[in-house]
């Protein structure tokens, strides 16, 4: 039994409601999140108790759940055209209410698998639980992120290799003078498939010339806001804030700057361009701090925070959610100095975050996705070729970016006042790891072995 609800309420995220679909009253975001899901024959992943919150803000962290969610209320994945364009198959079908057994079978791949004799792919692409981006979860090592790391696609995956590698020859051979080129939907790859050994090859030819002008987008240059302090001094917490505001600052407009050098920045219109910045920059600041300026932020910074010495009160007013992000940012940090991302990947790994077609407000959405499709493509050809002895490195670097945009999203929350404890624990721990990496040494990669006061 269905109760009432307010027409305007998406009952899957409670966002704002654009009409009915699939049977439900539902917004465009979930809507469509459903469609691919069903389509695309999706099995997703939750590291946790699958009861995870869904609203506007949080629908994205975890798809299991949502997907989960959607049935519950009774989207009816039998109004999907079978073909996949818009448009419900029938109008007039309703919500459905199917058992938790029928669920079930829909949740873990086994009614997909009935209706094709096609292998599982599992997909797991909550910035909580995929495999390369959360320190503790029990996703599979096989695992492989969608060309969005919660940046929806309609991509299906196919395991014949030379079907596969002639439609991958034919965007690679695509004139990009024409925009946005149908890209195709059917990449293999070669480690999931477990078939084939990593053969070294050539780069696709369309791919150099992408990357160079992405890396030529951004300024490699060092930060210049001042990061040196005398010996002896003691910071206070109010000098280390204004520090990290001026070095905040300083990320900001060079983020600003890289996207007005991007290829495609002319051909954004002003809503979407100042939508996508609006809603990344903190994710854009953090993953360069995490690659191209690491060596001054946990070099050159964390020498400042270690002359800061907090209060008690300071150290007895620390949150829970303010331990919850140190141990994600060591977690993440460690994470990046172990795969030594490259310029050339960063740069990639860049356009496609900001490149968001699921943000809210924005225009041109297909014009989005079929941007983020062509560098996810981009990147993956890139490092198949360079790391062609890696075979897992595309999928890792990939899984990174579900949890960068998780944690920009929890450092927002983050009281103001306990920024400069946080960098000062944040950059100590990974200092110290550091230490420990060339010494040999193993680090822990949990808190215990770090107080925010040290």
């Amino acid at each position: 039994q269905y109760v009432a609800a307010d027409p305007r309420v998406c009952l899957i995220c409670g966002d704002r409601a654009t009409g009915l679909h699939y049977g439900i009253i539902s917004c465009e975001g979930c809507k469509g999140f459903f469609k691919r899901s069903i389509c695309n024959k999706r099995v997703y992943r939750c590291s946790r108790d699958k009861n995870c919150e869904m609203s506007r803000k949080q629908r994205n962290r975890c798809q299991y759940c949502r997907l989960l969610k959607c049935l519950q209320m009774g989207m009816n994945r039998k109004a999907i055209r079978e073909d996949g364009m818009p448009g419900g198959r029938n109008k007039s079908i309703g919500p459905v209410q199917i058992t938790d057994e029928e669920i079930e079978r829909i949740m873990s791949g086994q009614e997909f698998k009935e209706e094709a004799s096609l292998p599982e792919h599992t997909w797991s692409n909550n910035g909580d639980s995929s495999d390369h981006s959360s320190p503790s979860n029990g996703a599979s090592e096989g695992n492989q992120p969608s060309p969005a790391s919660t940046l929806s696609s309609n991509r299906s995956v196919e395991m014949n290799g030379g079907y596969t590698a002639a439609l991958r020859d034919q965007y690679m051979n695509t004139p990009m003078n024409t925009p946005y080129q149908l890209l195709p939907h059917l990449f293999s790859y070669h480690a999931q498939s477990g078939l084939l050994a990593p053969q070294p090859r050539s780069l696709y030819p369309q791919s150099h010339p992408l990357v160079l002008q992405l890396v030529a987008a951004e300024d490699l240059a060092p930060l210049t806001t001042p990061m040196l302090i005398e010996d002896g001094y003691k910071v206070t917490q109010v000098e280390l804030f204004a520090l990290l505001c001026r070095l905040a600052d300083e990320l900001l407009f060079r983020q600003i700057s890289w996207i007005k050098k991007l290829p495609f920045f002319c051909e954004l219109s002003i809503e979407d361009y100042t939508c996508l910045l609006s809603s990344t920059w903190q994710e854009l600041i953090l993953l360069s701090c995490l690659t191209i300026y690491s060596a001054q932020i946990f070099g050159d910074l964390a020498d400042v925070t270690a002359k800061y010495t907090p209060s008690e009160d300071e150290m007895q007013g620390f949150s829970e959610n303010g331990m919850e992000v140190m141990e994600r940012l060591i977690y993440l940090f460690r994470k990046f100095h172990q795969l030594k991302v490259s310029n050339e990947e960063y740069a990639c790994m860049k356009a496609i975050n900001f490149l968001n077609q699921d943000i809210r407000g924005l225009t041109n959405v297909s014009q989005l996705e079929q941007l983020n499709k062509r560098y996810w493509y981009v990147c993956q050809d890139y490092t198949e070729y360079k790391y062609p002895h890696q075979p897992k490195r595309f999928p890792e670097i990939m899984m990174c970016l579900p949890e960068i945009r998780f944690m920009a999203g929890k450092l927002v929350n983050v009281p103001l006042e306990q920024l400069p404890l946080l960098f000062k624990a944040v950059l100590h721990s990974c200092k110290s790891s550091l230490i420990s990496y060339r010494t040999g040494s193993s680090p822990c990669l949990t808190s215990t072995g770090t107080s925010p006061g040290n």
